[in-house]
Parts: C-alpha cells; sequence; structure tokens
C-alpha cells in the first residue's frame, strides 16, 4: 500500500514499540491501551482508504483519535515515571507528522 498515511502509521508503531515495552514492564494494562490505540491508527487509515465519502472521513477521524490517546497515554506514562521525557519526545515528531496527514485527510 503506497498511502504515505498509512506508511507514517507503520513507522510511529515502530517508534513506539520499545516504549510500550518498558510500559508494560511497570503497568500491563496501560501499556494494552497504548498498544490498541497504536494498532487503530493504520487499521482505520487502511479501512479509511477504500471508503467513499463521510464514511471514510469517520475512518481518517477515528484514526486521528487514538493517534491522540496514543500521545496523551505516553504523557500518562512520562508522569506516572514509566518512561522519561527524552523518551517520549523521541516519539513526538513521528507522531506530528501523523497528526498532521490525517489532518488533512478529514477535511472535505
Amino acid at each position: 500500500m503506497g498511502f504515505h498515511a498509512f506508511d507514517v502509521s507503520l513507522e510511529m508503531i515502530a517508534a513506539v514499540k520499545p516504549v510500550i515495552q518498558r510500559v508494560a514492564t511497570k503497568n500491563r494494562a496501560h501499556a494494552d491501551q497504548m498498544m490498541r490505540a497504536a494498532s487503530s491508527v493504520p487499521l482505520n487509515v487502511s479501512e479509511g482508504s477504500q471508503r467513499t465519502r463521510r464514511d471514510r472521513q469517520h475512518h481518517y477521524r477515528i484514526a486521528a483519535g487514538s493517534a491522540r490517546e496514543l500521545r496523551a497515554a505516553l504523557r500518562v506514562a512520562q508522569l506516572w515515571d514509566y518512561v522519561d521525557g527524552s523518551i517520549v519526545e523521541s516519539v513526538d515528531g513521528i507522531s506530528d507528522k501523523q497528526l498532521a496527514l490525517l489532518w488533512g485527510l478529514t477535511k472535505p
């Protein structure tokens, strides 16, 4: 699939995977929620790419919501001292890129 938002969503998962693995050693439930949010992004981007009109935008909005949920979960993990701020910041760049792409896709 050559769709750029999908490719970036996979890059985001690769970037956050070691963070989730670290969080899992401290709080398994939090890590699971992070993993589900991260997985939701490429799944909804992929599904949305095959839909039309409002249905397409709906899937892109879900993907954006999941990306934002993942960012929030990273901040919460940082505040609980599961990971340090530099690790969270390392994921922010790819997360920003993903959210920018999704923002563009949700506009009519």
